[in-house]
């Protein structure tokens, strides 16, 4: 049995409005901008999301080198997020630090070190 299943798909960027309206333009569907501009999200016509979220100086991944790595997450819904947060540790994951907190989501890190979210609806 999984502890929750994929929400979201979160990017980091410059700005998220912009880059949700470039997505919207490729995949279809409707964007929804948060009060501040710092966060947007596509639903596609086929009803998944992309998010997209505004990072201060950012720096654009490089590919094919990991100079600067690509800067995304997954958000993982979850019914009860305390009950959640014991299994991902056992799994191996971190928990980690947030500078704002929000009653409905945490934020760890996988045993390698990519961030990853778990989020109630």
């Amino acid at each position: 049995m999984a502890i929750g299943y994929l929400y979201d798909v979160v990017i980091d960027c410059p700005d998220p409005d912009a880059l949700a309206s470039f997505y919207r333009e490729l995949l279809g569907g409707t964007t929804v901008t948060d009060d501040d501009g710092s966060w947007s999200t596509l639903e596609t016509p086929n009803g998944k999301r992309v998010s997209f979220q505004r990072v201060e100086d950012y720096v654009a991944p490089r590919w094919p080198g990991q100079e600067c790595p690509q800067q995304i997450h997954f958000d993982v819904m979850v019914t009860d997020i305390d009950a959640s947060e014991p299994l991902v540790l056992e799994l191996g994951a971190t928990k980690l630090e947030m500078p704002r907190t929000s009653p409905g989501f945490r934020v760890y890190a996988d045993p390698v070190g990519h961030p990853f979210c778990l989020v109630t609806g």
